[in-house]
């Protein structure tokens, strides 16, 4: 199953609606030029949602964290909505959780970029 990545924005929100699997080679690439794609074009708020995301690799997590430092290193901020029960148990165990701000509420994922 590939990844695909949609977006739309919402109260100046670059809200990025993933699904798929986030895994080395097509997943990972597309994530990087989504976000890389967004940074170029001035988005700085961008919001992952990985709802839809049931699998994520060692080289997804990679990717996740890559993306984290090119946004933050153009004063943006890169949050993550919806994480399934496995993705989130990944992040708890590498302890990327404490590194990204997860939320599980749209709206108030919305509003936290105020």
């Amino acid at each position: 199953m590939s990844i695909k990545a949609s977006t739309r924005l919402l109260d100046g929100v670059t809200i990025v609606d993933v699904s798929g699997r986030i895994t080395l080679g097509e997943g990972s690439s597309t994530l990087r030029e989504t976000v890389r794609d967004l940074v170029s074009k001035g988005q700085k708020n961008i919001l992952l949602n990985l709802g839809d995301v049931n699998y994520i690799d060692s080289s997804g997590i990679g990717e996740l964290v890559s993306s984290y430092t090119s946004v933050s290193n153009q004063g943006g901020k890169l949050k993550l909505l919806n994480l399934q029960k496995k993705v989130h148990d990944l992040l708890q165990i590498t302890k990327l959780y404490t590194v990204f701000e997860v939320h599980t509420d749209e709206p108030a994922a919305v509003r936290s970029y105020q």
